[in-house]
């Protein structure tokens, strides 16, 4: 079959099965609040909750430097927690995604990479109503003078980072899914992954007051990581709109963008290539 004819068949596949999509998209978010006095509240709830709480531990030693970096700390601390809680939480639940549907996957014929995606999908969705809450905290800030956050009409490019980490979500979750169907260990041990990166990116601090000299291997082995330059350009469309140009890199464009589709290739063909398989195993 040639790439041409593949890539028909997938499309009218995907069009076939849409609105189940759509359903589990919606199954997805009501079972995630399902039991819940406050339900979708949450999503507003727990990340300025978090925000507060991270923000009064480290903003002492984190707090806004002299290099201007930090504009507004827990401005700062929030736009990169929203988004790194976006990747941790879609790609875990794309990760179970295969196993908490065998049932069904035993019974009717569904294309499985729609169970990862609804996953993706429903974690995007209420990460979307969750940045109402950075809105909220910069209008805050705004309203009493202190540390304001310039907003200016560059602010639309932080929709560029988003787009490039949900199709870096997408390929981590479908090859995590593929994983978790062969070695149930996969989950235990990326719970420590995703503990080592909140450490490793830089979300409660700047990179540029760790002290580490520029062109080390440490500095180039941080920035190696897709999701420092994707939580970097998103927070320089939203604290630096008057210096969006100096914060915001092309190379670090270029680099995620590079490393979005890659990981999302891999992603999608060890999963194609593999998921026949699944229904033996899980």
């Amino acid at each position: 079959m040639s790439a041409k004819k593949a890539l028909t068949k997938h499309k009218d596949n995907f069009l076939k099965y849409r609105y189940l999509l759509k359903e589990l998209v919606v199954k997805n978010i009501k079972l995630q609040y399902r039991n819940s006095v406050l339900g979708m509240f949450w999503t507003f709830l727990q990340p300025l909750l978090t925000m507060i709480v991270l923000s009064m531990v480290f903003s002492f030693v984190f707090g806004k430097g002299s290099d201007g970096v930090i504009v507004n700390y827990p401005v700062y601390l929030l736009s990169g927690r929203l988004l790194y809680d976006f990747f941790t939480q879609s790609t875990k639940r794309a990760m179970r995604s295969i196993r908490s549907n065998a049932s069904i996957i035993k019974k009717v014929y569904v294309p499985k990479y729609i169970y990862p995606l609804s996953q993706v999908l429903s974690t995007f969705v209420t990460f979307l109503i969750s940045l109402s809450v950075l809105a909220v905290v910069i209008a805050f800030f705004n309203i009493i003078g202190k540390d304001p956050v310039t907003i200016t009409f560059n602010i639309v490019w932080a929709i560029v980072p988003v787009v490039i980490l949900f199709i870096f979500c997408m390929g981590v979750g479908m090859f995590l899914a593929t994983l978790n169907v062969f070695f149930k260990d996969v989950e235990n041990f990326y719970d420590v992954i995703t503990l080592l990166l909140f450490y490793m990116v830089p979300i409660v601090y700047s990179i540029d007051r760790l002290g580490i000299p520029q062109g080390s291997w440490q500095l180039r082995a941080l920035k190696l990581n897709p999701l420092y330059g994707i939580i970097e350009m998103f927070r320089a469309a939203v604290l630096h709109g008057n210096e969006f140009t100096a914060f915001f890199s092309l190379h670090q464009l270029y680099y995620t963008v590079a490393a979005a589709v890659v990981t999302f290739i891999i992603g999608f063909v060890v999963f194609y290539k593999n998921q026949d398989k699944f229904i033996l195993h899980i």
